[in-house]
């Protein structure tokens, strides 16, 4: 079974930046394409990033594009979020998640998605 636990959310000022990392315990973590997704107060989880495999391909939410910076480090077991110039709206749950096992491309929607970390917020103030 994969566990997926998240860190580096807190509370930024707009314009700021935050580096949200997942540390991944599936033993062939490369074989997952990754992706992060947020929930807001009231609203639905929406898609933020997502990445292949290997890396080598990306794909974000017109939300986020030109700010955030999805990246993965298979040696270390770990998918990283790196966000810049953040916004109020930007304020969320931060969700990663992993799979399917084997997924040859990136996923931008939830139910492609087989396991799920607990979330971290991610607070943006004016």
């Amino acid at each position: 079974q994969v566990q997926l636990v998240e860190s580096g959310g807190g509370l930024v000022q707009a314009g700021g930046s935050l580096r949200l990392s997942c540390a991944v315990s599936a033993r062939t973590f490369s074989n997952y394409p990754m992706g992060w997704f947020r929930q807001a107060p009231g609203k639905e989880r929406e898609f933020v990033a997502a990445i292949t495999w290997s890396g080598y391909s990306t794909d974000y939410a017109d939300s986020v594009k030109g700010r955030f910076t999805i990246s993965r480090d298979n040696a270390e077991n770990t998918l990283y979020l790196q966000m810049n110039s953040l916004k109020p709206e930007d304020t969320a749950v931060y969700y990663c998640a992993a799979g399917p096992k084997y997924g040859t491309q990136t996923y931008s929607t939830d139910v492609s998605y087989e396991n799920w970390g607990q979330g971290t917020r991610v607070t943006v103030s004016s």
